[in-house]
C-alpha cells in the first residue's frame, strides 16, 4: 500500500446521481463565513493508522480542525451524528461499511460535502460513488499540495449545489440542474480561459442581470454550444 509521502494523483469529478426527491438542509454551521475564514471542522476515516495520523497532522497545518477520526464506515457514521462536521474525508475500502456506503448514509441524515480517498483510480468505484454530496476523489498517496485544493473545490461545489437546490422544486430536480450547470460552467471556462469559481460567478451575474434562474442561463449556454458545434460539423461535411 502506498505511503502518504510518495507522488500523488488528485482526481476531482462531477457527480450526477444521488438520492431521490427529498428535503435538502444545508450542513449545520456550514456557510460562506466559515469557508472564508478558512477553518473547517473535518471528519476523517481510514483503516490504515498511518493515514489517520497523516490527516491528524496535515489538516491542522492547513488551518482546519479534525473533529472525529474513524477506522471503519460504521464508526464514521456514528461519530458524524455527534460531531456534525463541515466536511468528511473517507477512504473507500474499509471494514464495517465502506466509504461509499458511509458517505451515502451521512448525506442522507445531514447533507455534508464528501471527499473520497482510494488506493488507486477505479472508474467503477467512481460510478458507485456518484452521489449528490460526493464532491471530490483523491488517489493515494496524498500530498498536502493535493489535499488543500481538493478541500477548496469540494466546499465550493457544495455551496454551489446548495444554491442550485434552493432554486429547484426538489432534490431530484436539483441534481439534474447541477449537471446542466456543470456543463455550462465547463464551456465558459474553456471559452473565456477562466477558472471554475470565476465561471460560476459569471453564470450567477448573467442570471441576476436577466432576472432568470441559474439553470435557465446554463441551459441557454449549453444549447448555444451544441448549435455552434452542429454548424461546424455541417460545414465540414
Amino acid at each position: 500500500m502506498p505511503t502518504p509521502n510518495g507522488p500523488a494523483l488528485s482526481v476531482v469529478f462531477e457527480c450526477d446521481g444521488g438520492r431521490a426527491a427529498g428535503e435538502f438542509q444545508p450542513a449545520k454551521g456550514f456557510g460562506p463565513n466559515r469557508v472564508m475564514n478558512g477553518r473547517l471542522r473535518i471528519a476523517v476515516a481510514d483503516d490504515e493508522p498511518d493515514m489517520r495520523e497523516y490527516f491528524n497532522r496535515v489538516l491542522p497545518r492547513l488551518g482546519h480542525e479534525v473533529v472525529c477520526v474513524a477506522d471503519n464506515g460504521r464508526d464514521l457514521i456514528a461519530q458524524c451524528r455527534v460531531c456534525m462536521p463541515d466536511l468528511v474525508i473517507t477512504d473507500i475500502k474499509m471494514p464495517a461499511f465502506d466509504g461509499i456506503e458511509a458517505a451515502k448514509a451521512i448525506s442522507a441524515e445531514r447533507p455534508t460535502p464528501i471527499i473520497l480517498v482510494s488506493a488507486h483510480y477505479d472508474s467503477e468505484l467512481i460510478q458507485r460513488a456518484e452521489a449528490d454530496h460526493v464532491m471530490a476523489y483523491l488517489v493515494k498517496p496524498i500530498k498536502q499540495a493535493d489535499l488543500e485544493p481538493a478541500i477548496a473545490i469540494a466546499t465550493r461545489r457544495f455551496q454551489q449545489f446548495q444554491q442550485v437546490q434552493r432554486e429547484a422544486a426538489d432534490l431530484r430536480q436539483a441534481l439534474k440542474d447541477r449537471k446542466v450547470i456543470e456543463r455550462a460552467k465547463g464551456l465558459v471556462m474553456r471559452r473565456a480561459g477562466i477558472d471554475e469559481a470565476a465561471a460560476f460567478r459569471r453564470l450567477q451575474q448573467l442570471a441576476s442581470d436577466r432576472n432568470r434562474k441559474l439553470v435557465d442561463i446554463a441551459e441557454a449556454i449549453v444549447v448555444a454550444a451544441e448549435a455552434f458545434d452542429s454548424t461546424i460539423d455541417s460545414g465540414n461535411d
